[in-house]
């Protein structure tokens, strides 16, 4: 079992519900005070050991290209006029990892811009991560993912607990709890209604895979929608071998593909930005709600 050290961002969506803000700006790249969302989750993958990190864009997505590119004007003109702090975030953005960029080609549906990194990939474990969402945790989430499938060799899906009232909005397990913060996986329900739900557990968002999902995502029947989905392709590797859920420790869920959440996030983001945190408080106090 080797070491994983590729991931897979599957970045081509429309990003429909921040229509008509995403008209021609991609969801990932909507800021997070001075941040992309894109760029936390790349963040968090360097930090867990990624060094190669794949992602799968569409015709509209060139400004996530752009971003992690390394821009020789914008470079020269801070060293002109020596911002030496904005020139370090700028090289130090376009140098987290070694980024490769494809096509989606195929139906829509989450499964398909995992399929599309196959000859990238190869007969390597690796990670597939959402890109407009992200967990905050120390050790970070990916991380405490590798480290479960480490242990025991099976693919892992990040979990973390929700509101019971949000269940319809997730991918809900069914689990039996084998240590600590790890369950094995006995069923996976996408978006059940309250009363269908087994539990609040959540698994979604991070995914640490093995090559063998590839042949399932080839002659997967589409599903929901007409499309392919990753979670339809791992209920058939259920049936082959085990897939576990890493409830992560230490750490909050910021669903910034959902317009309130996202809000939200900018917000607590601001208040522990250590340029703004002070004034931005004081603002928010004096409002009148």
């Amino acid at each position: 079992m080797g070491k994983i050290r590729k991931a897979v961002i599957p970045a081509a969506g429309f990003g429909t519900r921040f229509l008509p803000q995403t008209k021609a700006m991609p969801k990932e790249m909507l800021p997070i005070v001075d941040k992309p969302v894109i760029q936390y989750v790349v963040e968090e993958l360097v930090a867990s050991g990624i060094t190669d990190i794949i992602i799968v864009t569409g015709w509209h997505k060139r400004a996530i290209e752009d971003h992690f590119d390394y821009p020789g004007e914008l470079i020269n003109l801070l060293e002109l006029q020596k911002k030496h702090d904005l020139l370090d975030e700028v090289k130090r953005t376009a140098e987290l990892a070694n980024f490769i960029y494809i096509r989606q080609k195929g139906p829509y549906g989450n499964g398909t811009p995992v399929l599309c990194a196959k000859q990238v990939i190869g007969d390597e474990p690796f990670v597939a991560i959402w890109g407009d969402e992200f967990i905050y945790s120390k050790p970070p989430r990916t991380r405490q993912c590798i480290e479960v499938f480490e242990k025991y060799g099976d693919p892992v899906i990040s979990a973390v607990r929700v509101p019971k009232t949000d269940v319809s909005r997730y991918g809900i397990v069914e689990a039996t709890n084998v240590e600590k913060n790890v369950w094995q996986i006995n069923k996976l329900l996408e978006k059940p209604t309250l009363e269908e739900a087994p539990s609040n557990m959540a698994a979604h968002g991070c995914y640490v895979l093995t090559p063998d999902i590839f042949p399932i995502l080839e002659h997967l029947k589409p599903g929901r929608g007409g499309e392919i989905w990753l979670p339809d392709a791992i209920k058939e590797l259920m049936k082959k071998r085990p897939i576990y859920a890493c409830e992560i420790a230490g750490g909050k869920y910021y669903d910034t593909g959902n317009k309130l959440e996202y809000l939200k996030t900018v917000v607590e983001f601001a208040l522990e930005h250590k340029d703004l945190n002070g004034d931005f408080r004081e603002y928010l106090k004096s409002l009148k709600l």
